[in-house]
């Protein structure tokens, strides 16, 4: 319950500002009336830039025009069910490292760039690109100064990821309302890195699958593979295998969802100007009486400021290696 009231008071404007923002809530049941009569929004994107270039850029728009993925798409669709949104950042397959960036304004996706060169992730067989539709929860934030007690280390000063499992190949900047099944812990470079695990709402199996214990039933291997991938997937760049805290063991449906409270706290915080930012873009379109909201109109032509979209760059063949790697020499968990 308690996230929910937290998200309810910045997202005062569909409710009524007034109404809530100051208000105490009770019981579960009284939150979930407020929750259960928001109007179901509808999301496209922008693409603007080269896509696979440095100024490829997917803005994300409601029915009235560009918002910030990060800020305005609520955390919550439906609290009885605990429904969330996600936002897709890489669609299953493919390799394309792209993310919401966090210092732009209107926290747009972007293709992650090292050296000047757009990363792709490499293929550890027998995986291909990322297993699942990649992305992250929206207004959400791991804290880089919040040491957490169970994996022993701090945030990555990112949206809360989400891998989500079901049959369909999503689209990127596409927001897939999810099921959150569980939570692996992965400690990547020393931060704390949750991957949630969901399952989009309309998959044909999905009111069959709703802790984690039924993924291994209705998706054998796919939590072995998904713990393998993230251990072994930045090895052909040079680095070490990743770690896991809790020996890789998957959590349950529950647990996630003391993390998403938690990291939806530290969201609320940040946005609400309680902690220093450091950078990260905290402009949004829809949080009323908050410091950095601005017009649609303003969005837009943010929006329209950036290189117009046009045909994609060529992208080297070395995208496609597919890479062996000696299973005797990674540890096992």
């Amino acid at each position: 319950m308690t996230f929910l009231v937290s998200w309810l008071g910045l997202n005062s404007r569909v409710i009524g500002r007034k109404v809530f923002r100051n208000q105490q809530f009770s019981t579960f049941n009284k939150v979930n009336s407020s929750v259960n009569n928001f109007p179901r929004m509808s999301y496209s994107v922008v693409e603007r830039g080269l896509p696979y270039s440095a100024d490829y850029r997917v803005y994300i728009q409601d029915q009235n025009g560009p918002i910030s993925p990060l800020h305005d798409i609520p955390l919550v669709v439906d609290c009885t069910k605990k429904i969330f949104n996600m936002v897709v950042e890489v669609p299953r397959w493919s390799n394309a490292k792209m993310e919401i960036t966090m210092k732009e304004i209107l926290n747009p996706i972007k293709q992650d760039i090292k050296k000047g060169k757009p990363r792709f992730v490499a293929n550890c067989f027998p995986h291909h690109g990322y297993i699942w539709n990649y992305g992250a929860l929206p207004q959400t934030w791991e804290n880089p100064e919040h040491l957490d007690d169970g994996t022993g280390c701090k945030g990555d000063n990112d949206p809360i990821d989400v891998i989500e499992i079901g049959y369909r190949v999503a689209k990127r900047g596409e927001v897939l309302k999810v099921k959150i099944l569980g939570t692996i812990a992965l400690i990547d470079e020393g931060e704390t890195d949750w991957k949630l695990i969901a399952i989009d709402v309309n998959d044909p199996i999905a009111d069959q699958v709703n802790d984690i214990g039924d993924v291994d039933r209705h998706f054998p291997g796919l939590l072995k593979a998904s713990v393998e991938w993230f251990k072994i997937y930045k090895i052909p760049d040079g680095k070490p295998e990743n770690k896991f805290a809790f020996n890789g063991e998957a959590k349950p449906a529950a647990f996630a969802h003391k993390v998403i409270d938690e990291v939806h706290k530290f969201w609320k915080g940040l946005v609400s100007n309680e902690v220093d930012a450091k950078g990260i873009s905290r402009v949004n379109t829809s949080l009323e009486g908050n410091d950095f909201k601005i017009t649609y109109c303003e969005a837009k032509d943010i929006v329209n400021r950036t290189p117009e979209f046009g045909p994609a760059q060529p992208v080297d063949p070395i995208v496609d290696k597919i890479y062996f790697l000696d299973q005797s020499r990674l540890c096992k968990l």
